[in-house]
């Protein structure tokens, strides 16, 4: 089934998903990697404000290229959402809704996805040319200093991804392999 999305997304639309689910994603998504999310993380040990309203949104687990000339932004596939596992939980205990990485994810992580409600997309990787053509416009709104892993404001427009893990706990990844 193919579903558009617009963000934010609050649980009544979470709710709606199943792993397999071909959606589009459509509004404003957020980019953090690793040492994005250790930097979140020491802001909240700390009591500060995280760079972004966590609350009903998204996080994509990517680092663009440099953009060509004319470009929004260069290559933007997906990066290894297991490399953000540690700090995930917490987030999600924030609010967050959705993420979007490849690959599998720790039973923490899975436990908090059911808990809060929330869901994992996989983007394709190996396509991040054709994904970067989604991007409508992106920028740095913190940890300038990381470079291609600093924090970003993207806005996407039909961006495409599948849902693996869902409210329910169903995992097209648990399937890989059997049959």
């Amino acid at each position: 089934m193919e579903i558009n999305i617009t963000t934010p997304i609050n649980e009544e639309v979470t709710c709606s998903l199943h792993a397999g689910d071909m959606c589009y994603i459509n509004g404003t998504i957020y980019v953090a990697r690793d040492a994005a999310h250790k930097r979140m993380d020491e802001a909240l040990d700390e009591g500060r404000e995280l760079p972004m309203e966590i609350k009903d949104n998204i996080i994509y687990y990517m680092g663009p290229s440099p953009a060509r000339e004319g470009h929004v932004i260069g290559s933007a596939g997906p990066t290894t959402a297991s490399r953000m596992d540690k700090y995930t939980p917490r987030l999600l205990d924030l609010g967050l809704k959705g993420m979007i990485g490849k690959g599998k994810r720790s039973p923490e992580v899975m436990e908090a996805i059911l808990r809060n409600k929330a869901v994992y997309f996989a983007a394709i990787g190996g396509a991040g040319a054709l994904l970067s053509k989604a991007i409508t416009s992106s920028e740095v709104i913190a940890y300038d200093d990381l470079g291609a892993e600093a924090v970003r404001k993207l806005t996407v427009k039909d961006f495409p991804v599948i849902v693996v893990i869902d409210t329910f706990g169903n995992n097209l990844y648990a399937n890989v392999g059997k049959g």
